[in-house]
């Protein structure tokens, strides 16, 4: 992750208004080691990537499965023209 990709972890939880209980556990990270963070320890990458991808994405990781991932990447690496294509479309319909 670039160091522009950072992300402020406690403004982020304030802004959506949930307590640090709340905010880390969707990551699998507990209350007191998301304070760690918080106070400026060193957050892992993996750490960094899940808080984006919940939280500032707001996807649900849920959601997601292996195949899907495996369907990205595959379109990014050898159809990247459509990738674009479909990507530039799903924006599209999600602000219709």
């Amino acid at each position: 992750m670039k160091n522009i990709d950072k992300v402020d972890a406690r403004e982020v939880r304030r802004k959506l208004g949930l307590n640090q209980q709340q905010f880390w556990s969707k990551l699998g990270v507990t209350q007191s080691g998301g304070s760690r963070y918080e106070s400026g320890r060193n957050m892992p990458r993996p750490v960094q990537h899940l808080l984006r991808l919940i939280h500032v994405e707001q996807i649900d990781i849920q959601k997601i499965k292996r195949d899907d991932y495996e369907v990205v990447e595959y379109l990014k690496a050898h159809k990247s023209n459509l990738f674009k294509e479909l990507k530039k479309e799903a924006k599209a319909q999600k602000k219709a």
